[in-house]
């Protein structure tokens, strides 16, 4: 099966890959399981959608009732693909045990059929389901956090003198912005993602764009470049990237600033979170740009100064104590912070966690923080330990903190309470992203108060 070269490179560019494509072999001659029939069908309907959509100049365009027909059978198509390529339930086997179960399909279906008498439609399949992953990337069945999310997930980049980077943004249906009689200020939350991940994967296994559209916020994820880091992981651990004004603090300071212009941001409700690299490097973030952020949250993440090379990086992940480095300003200290770690982390020791809590308490500018701890479960059982910092907390349990660990029983390097359809995901936790966002939300509203 030929194809246009330019065209398949359009195409490639236009989404996802999918994976297991053998379970699209189809016997030459003889019948065709009516399985196969029905996800072929599917398949090639939406290489012509996408043809009609994207790429007007090289297939024929559809007319307006055709896309009102297309539109109408998005749900069944959807569901033929998820049903072609099911996603993984686990990161590092999915794709090894997805390969083995499409081969034993295509065996099963085609009567252990011959090499010679199969068409080989890879090339065909494989830009086909990218580009049906990024037109359906919020409403496919298998990002069961997000079906129910009416608001846009699109890309943008932003440079400066630093270097480029790329990123997603979420803007819920609520938004508005300037109606020429109210002006709507939105929240403003900065996701950043761990080593392997991106922003669709991120968005996915926090689950962050749902709770974003119910609580009407604004979300963007700056993504990491691979040609900056081998495993898209956010240098945290290099010198030129932990200060204000270099580097990547500069680049992802200069989304934040991008998007403020760009939408109707309330500037007192920016906040930033990360896991794991991208923890590190919002703790940075914080200290770096204390005026622009108003709250920090690090999920599996590491202190700001932890390391200033590779070798001390990776002592530090294995929880060797590290000399800590002073705050970029006296402000920094005043930044709210909420942790999340697993005791059973193996890859960030969760001794981080406990750095991170114990250099916000010996810098706070209050000094009469005490602390309150309470126990609890996540929603499928896994149990955590949640102490609050706040002012007079015993006597006042529903005063806002000014910080707080949790600290997730049992859970290794995993976002707690994230959807598994994304990837480091502990689904059995309390609601990492929920929890955050409430904590980002209250101590706008502390202020304010005060």
């Amino acid at each position: 099966m030929n194809f246009n070269q330019d065209l398949l490179a359009r195409m490639r560019m236009a989404g996802q890959s999918w994976r297991d494509v053998q379970a699209f072999a189809v016997p030459v001659t003889g019948s065709i399981h009516p399985d196969q029939l029905q996800k072929l069908t599917a398949v090639t309907e939406l290489i012509q959608r996408t043809l009609n959509e994207h790429l007007p100049g090289l297939a024929k365009t559809g007319t307006h009732a055709d896309a009102g027909r297309a539109r109408a059978d998005n749900v069944s198509r959807e569901q033929a693909l998820h049903d072609i390529n099911p996603a993984p339930d686990k990161k590092h086997d999915g794709q090894a045990r997805g390969h083995a179960q499409a081969q034993s399909q295509a065996q099963t279906r085609g009567q252990a059929l011959h090499q010679a008498d199969v068409i080989d439609v890879e090339t065909a399949a494989e830009t086909a389901a990218k580009t049906a992953a990024e037109t359906v990337a919020e409403t496919s069945e298998p990002r069961k956090a997000d079906k129910n999310n009416a608001g846009r997930f699109i890309s943008g980049s932003y440079a400066n003198a630093h270097g480029k980077r790329a990123y997603k943004l979420y803007i819920p249906s609520s938004y508005t912005g300037d109606t020429g009689t109210t002006v709507q200020a939105l929240p403003l939350i900065v996701m950043l993602h761990g080593c392997t991940q991106g922003p669709d994967d991120f968005a996915t296994g926090t689950g962050m764009n749902l709770i974003a559209e119910q609580q009407q916020c604004i979300v963007v994820y700056p993504a990491q470049e691979q040609g900056a880091n081998t495993s898209k992981c956010w240098n945290w651990f290099k010198a030129m990237d932990q200060k204000r004004d270099q580097g990547e603090p500069a680049l992802i300071a200069g989304i934040t600033r991008k998007i403020m212009a760009d939408y109707h941001i309330d500037d007192s409700r920016v906040f930033i979170a990360g896991m794991s690299a991208g923890g590190a490097m919002a703790a940075i973030m914080a200290d770096a740009y204390p005026e622009l952020y108003a709250a920090v949250g690090i999920h599996s993440g590491l202190p700001f100064g932890a390391a200033n090379d590779l070798p001390s990086a990776l002592a530090a992940m294995r929880g060797a104590s590290s000399q800590i480095n002073t705050p970029a300003t006296d402000k920094a200290a005043a930044i709210p912070i909420i942790v999340f770690h697993g005791d059973q982390d193996h890859t960030v020791n969760s001794k981080n966690g406990d750095r991170i809590m114990s250099r916000y308490l010996d810098q706070s500018q209050s000094k009469t923080l005490k602390a309150e701890k309470e126990n609890g479960s996540g929603k499928h059982g896994r149990r955590y330990t949640r102490t609050r910092f706040a002012e007079n907390a015993a006597s006042h349990p529903s005063q806002p903190a000014h910080a707080e660990q949790w600290v997730i029983h049992g859970a290794g390097h995993a976002w707690s309470g994230g959807n598994s359809q994304g990837s480091y995901t502990d689904a059995s936790g309390p609601d990492a992203s929920r929890e955050m966002l409430r904590f980002f939300l209250s101590q706008v509203s502390n202020t304010r108060a005060g």
